[in-house]
């Protein structure tokens, strides 16, 4: 069967090789969306373990409709009884980009009648509708005249893996963190530090990720647990086979903020995932006065945009980064994602690459700055020594 993962802008390429990793086969690529093929079994797995996933979709049915009536139709074609019973509640989803329907939520209210018109024909009653906490979540996807119906498996987007109890004051995604760690390319053995952690979650899905511990391994409820086939059997030996996967790994893990309430509210997060216990070294330290805690490494951080978090002087704070960079972590490689394209500028380094992303609504640059003595024209020349 087909199955969709939707994923966040610029992290397409990262989830694709994870589907490939856990065994999806034609794999293809779109936008924001990875469509491959699979069993139940690997829809299941799909929920458990893909680090940038968003939430994984099973289309039901694809059409063309060009008004409400023939929506109506089409929709009434497929059969409702195979996922929904009366004594379920379900909730549509529209993502609707189309002249010929002007009005998305108009749209999922035709889908809704549809669904239940036809099963209280069938069966006398009629399900209800949940918006807030339906058992089934049905995406309705509407671009001009071309229909998509899917399942939502997920439920709750996996960015919620069920760790993150205590938030910061501007945390990151989960699914944006670890697609950040992706991106970077590192292999789970170099020193590894967030010397701005706030909530952990750099930290938090390093550590996961260096110990192969599933993201949703804390998650208790998934969508397709409320489906009308879902086998229990089958998620209960996923499951087990992910506790049996969780190995030992002693790589160095650091999450610093100057702020020693944040400190702890990172520690309490990485505490709910009882198997991250003694992998992440917490400590309240202030970036600019303190220095790197190993000759190499890499370092990622979220610093602040002065969107959700003030500072007194955005662009000189910058600034004040960009030469702590350089004086204190010589042989690290520095990635720094922000929205703030000026203040970005004011960290004097060189960029030996620049991503876009999205944090939340903010458009961002995700870039890497290799940290080395010298000019970098010494550093190219010492590379071709090496070679």
């Amino acid at each position: 069967m087909k199955i969709v993962a939707r994923t966040l802008v610029g992290l397409e390429e990262v989830l694709a090789k994870e589907i490939k990793e856990l065994g999806g086969e034609d794999v293809e690529i779109f936008n924001r969306a990875v469509e491959y093929k699979g069993d139940m079994r690997l829809l299941y797995a799909s929920n458990l373990w893909l680090r940038t996933a968003i939430d994984v979709l099973l289309p039901l049915s694809k059409f063309t409709a060009n008004n409400e009536e023939e929506l109506y139709d089409k929709i009434q074609r497929i059969n409702w009884s195979n996922y929904i019973t009366s004594e379920k509640t379900f909730s549509i989803v529209p993502i609707v980009h189309s002249s010929y329907f002007n009005h998305s939520h108009y749209a999922a209210l035709k889908v809704k009648d549809a669904i239940v018109d036809q099963l209280r024909e069938k069966k006398g009653r009629r399900p209800n509708v949940n918006t807030e906490n339906p058992d089934v979540k049905i995406m309705l996807r509407i671009s001009e005249n071309k229909c998509s119906v899917l399942l939502n498996s997920s439920g709750d987007s996996l960015f919620k893996r069920g760790y993150r109890t205590y938030g910061g004051a501007a945390p990151i995604n989960e699914v944006l963190a670890a697609g950040i760690i992706a991106l970077t390319g590192w292999d789970a053995k170099t020193p590894f530090v967030d010397p701005m952690c706030g909530s952990g979650t750099f930290v938090i899905e390093a550590a996961m990720k260096a110990r192969n511990i599933a993201p949703s391994i804390n998650r208790k409820e998934f969508g397709f647990m409320n489906w009308l086939d879902y086998r229990e059997d089958i998620w209960n030996a996923i499951y087990k086979e992910a506790e049996y996967c969780i190995e030992e790994n002693d790589v160095p893990i650091f999450g610093f903020d100057k702020s020693r309430q944040t400190v702890r509210i990172a520690e309490m997060n990485a505490e709910s995932i009882p198997a991250l216990k003694g992998t992440i070294q917490f400590e309240m330290k202030d970036f600019f006065k303190s220095s790197k805690p190993t000759d190499k490494g890499i370092l990622v951080t979220n610093p602040p945009y002065e969107v959700r978090i003030k500072t007194n002087n955005i662009e000189m704070f910058y600034e004040f980064i960009g030469n702590t960079l350089k004086h204190k972590w010589v042989g690290y490689d520095a990635w720094i994602i922000s929205s703030n394209m000026q203040a970005l500028k004011r960290l004097g380094l060189s960029a030996k690459k620049k991503i876009t992303l999205f944090n939340a609504q903010l458009e961002s640059k995700l870039v890497y700055l290799p940290l080395y003595e010298g000019s970098k024209k010494a550093k190219k020349q010492q590379e071709n020594q090496e070679v």
